[in-house]
């Protein structure tokens, strides 16, 4: 069988570390698998807020990266306040009523000035380097991955210039997801950006979603095809790692101002006042990128001096805190725009055998999932009760020994197998 070449234009890559670089990164080490030779093209002096270079390692030896120049205007705003620029940029944005000026002035420009995101300046020069590369090398297939949806950008005008196959890849909704409305958006603004996603939905030729919630909003805007293809795990080598001693309570990844859920610190501390020895045994392990917010919620619940916060650790630290964590915390913002939104850990989390306790919008898709794999049991932000008895009985099984989660039809969700899917998608194309 011939080997298929298709160009992957993405923003996150190695060594940017998060969530975002690890759909495309698992992508391209499978694709090979199936008869199609990935060319990556990525800029060469990104701003990353959030850097991991174990992940570099990763990167499959098979597939050809492709490097341009990129101006960031992050790079002229960490000028005024590099932390605070850093923390937008990586997606924490400061609840509405306490936000500083500067913070306000920020995410104004960030929201009107650039749009759709901070990375349009890398447009024009990647569609002057691409189209050349396209013509030189036969390539008849694209993929754009966003967020940053400035990249589908990209995609719009070489489809228009050269008739290619173009495959838009959403890792995140773009004008329901739910930070957009903390943007300080104008009229103006709203109609632009409104604008860029109809036509980059209704120009692509494959629109690839990652929630069943996403498709549903897409076909609103859209006659195009929409395939759902969520994010995965991937096996990571078995070793033995001993739990943690104590009943910790782990949640990993950006911890934000909105997703801060007062109904676990409420039955934590009523736990802690009601059951004696669960002080000596409680554990609450914060790994990522922590609003302030969420520490003073902590606080206010008399939490601080069970709280281990341990900031941003690398992506394999990560997995091995979610195999000895005891029970894993997965929370998403209570609003009807984040119901769409599947996180990348989940994933990760369901093949951990610890069991998960995740708090969201009512009728969230991730709901449906953990409820699917029986790997742990989902709370909607209205039932307090209900999430104090399941810590309660978590902690029980914890005292016996007996904790851990019994999933089940992990299967579908490996990476190879979504990328067997992909691959079928790509091939559907030709």
């Amino acid at each position: 069988m011939n080997t298929k070449k298709i160009l992957i234009i993405t923003y996150y890559w190695p060594p940017a570390g998060g969530p975002g670089v690890q759909r495309w990164l698992k992508f391209v080490k499978y694709l090979p698998d199936f008869d199609i030779q990935p060319i990556v093209y990525i800029p060469e002096n990104p701003t990353y807020p959030i850097v991991d270079a174990n992940l570099v390692e990763e990167v499959s030896d098979k597939a050809i990266i492709l490097k341009n120049k990129i101006f960031e205007p992050y790079q002229l705003a960490s000028v005024f306040s590099k932390n605070k620029t850093k923390k937008i940029s990586s997606g924490i944005i400061p609840n509405k009523k306490k936000q500083t000026f500067l913070e306000k002035v920020l995410l104004w420009i960030r929201g009107n000035l650039f749009i759709p995101d901070a990375r349009v300046y890398w447009v024009k020069p990647s569609v002057a380097y691409l189209e050349k590369y396209i013509k030189e090398n036969n390539i008849d297939t694209i993929i754009t991955s966003g967020p940053p949806h400035s990249l589908h950008l990209i995609g719009l005008v070489l489809k228009q210039k050269l008739k290619v196959t173009w495959f838009a890849d959403f890792r995140d909704p773009w004008t329901t997801i739910g930070y957009h409305k903390s943007l300080r958006l104008s009229t103006r603004a709203e109609r632009k950006h409104k604008s860029l996603e109809y036509r980059v939905l209704n120009t692509a030729d494959q629109v690839i979603v990652t929630s069943k919630t996403t498709k549903t909003e897409f076909e609103e805007i859209t006659n195009r095809p929409i395939t759902v293809i969520t994010n995965g795990y991937d096996m990571e080598p078995a070793t033995k790692i001993a739990l943690d001693s104590k009943f910790s309570l782990a949640h990993i990844g950006s911890f934000l101002s909105e997703r801060n859920p007062a109904i676990l610190w409420e039955s934590l501390s009523e736990l802690l006042n009601e059951i004696p020895d669960f002080k000596s045994h409680l554990e609450l392990k914060l790994i990522g990128a922590v609003s302030q917010e969420v520490l003073d919620a902590i606080s206010k619940f008399s939490l601080d001096s069970y709280l281990n916060n341990l900031g941003y650790v690398s992506h394999s630290e990560a997995v091995a805190h979610q195999r000895n964590s005891q029970v894993l915390l997965l929370i998403e913002i209570n609003s009807e725009e984040t119901k769409s939104i599947i996180p990348g850990k989940l994933f990760e989390y369901m093949v951990s055998n610890r069991p998960i306790i995740a708090i969201g919008p009512k009728n969230s898709d991730f709901s449906e999932i953990i409820t699917e794999t029986n790997t742990g049991v989902f709370f909607e932000y209205s039932e307090k009760e209900k999430l104090k008895n399941t810590i309660l009985s978590y902690y029980n099984q914890f005292l016996e020994g007996k904790l851990q989660s019994y999933a089940v039809g992990l299967q579908k969700y490996s990476r190879r197998n979504l990328t067997k899917d992909l691959a079928h998608l790509i091939n559907s194309k030709i």
